[in-house]
């Protein structure tokens, strides 16, 4: 092939090249600029724009840790969001490993059964979750939000556990079984070590969709030293309206840690959703 022939391909490439950048750019800047912007306006004595600000205000965060004890909010996001994040990978782990490798009656219905939540809305199963936690005499207290936590965002975790689990040969199950290990055993000792990056990745989505959740936490809990950090944000639309700079603040505290917690983790992330691709 000679030059004149490689000049089309070559600009090709070029042109196909500087679209993706351009492609990554726009994405960058649409998922950047509401953060840098909330960012910049919580040290602005008036919130707004992405210019740097003249006098470095510091108010809002004074005030969401003395008088408004973010803290203490914070303390309740983390202890539910872990809590019923480890509750839902475990049980759904089981459940991901028995349809994945073992063959009975109803599989398939028992499989569709999990998809099928994806396309029930919060809000249709909002009265029955709040009559039940009602009766049951967990309203208004975090062992009722981690419990319905729990069972939120089952499906996303459940295909991709599974997935992660049709990847990963029979033979290493058949040859722990020879050595005398129950089907207990071979899951704990042989597959969930295997698993950890595919447990790994669904345990992030269901930590990042646990902290975030707002809707079940705002109807669920009324005491605000039982709050967390996504309900106390509902509280700025009405009582704090008027203190921007806290709102800000008390954003920035609330995302900061997801931010951080999927940097560490992106690796492993990114890692698991293409193993899991292969089979499933």
């Amino acid at each position: 092939m000679n030059k004149k022939s490689k000049q089309p391909f070559q600009i090709k490439n070029l042109l196909g090249s500087i679209g993706t950048y351009f492609i990554i750019a726009v994405v960058l800047f649409i998922s950047i600029y509401p953060i840098l912007w909330v960012f910049i306006s919580s040290f602005k004595r008036n919130p707004g724009g992405l210019s740097l600000p003249t006098e470095w205000i510091f108010d809002g965060y004074i005030t969401i840790f003395t008088q408004l004890n973010i803290q203490t909010y914070f303390f309740n996001s983390f202890l539910i969001t872990v809590i019923s994040t480890l509750i839902s990978i475990t049980v759904v782990g089981m459940s991901a490993y028995i349809s994945a490798r073992m063959q009975f009656k109803l599989k398939g219905a028992i499989t569709a059964m999990f998809t099928t939540t994806l396309f029930i809305p919060q809000i249709s199963i909002s009265f029955p979750i709040y009559q039940l936690l009602n009766n049951l005499g967990l309203k208004d207290s975090r062992l009722g939000v981690i419990f319905v936590y729990s069972g939120l965002g089952i499906a996303i975790t459940f295909f991709i556990i599974r997935s992660y689990f049709l990847t990963i040969p029979k033979e290493m199950e058949e040859a722990a079984k020879m050595d005398g290990c129950g089907y207990v055993g071979t899951f704990f000792k042989i597959i969930v070590p295997i698993a950890k990056p595919g447990l790994a990745t669904a345990g992030i989505m269901a930590f990042l969709n646990n902290w975030n959740e707002f809707y079940f936490a705002s109807i669920l809990l009324k005491s605000k030293d039982k709050m967390t950090i996504p309900a106390l944000l509902g509280q700025f639309t009405t009582a704090y309206s008027k203190n921007l700079n806290g709102m800000f603040s008390a954003i920035i505290v609330a995302v900061v840690p997801t931010i951080i917690i999927f940097c560490c983790l992106s690796e492993t992330f990114v890692k698991s959703l293409t193993a899991g691709a292969v089979k499933g």
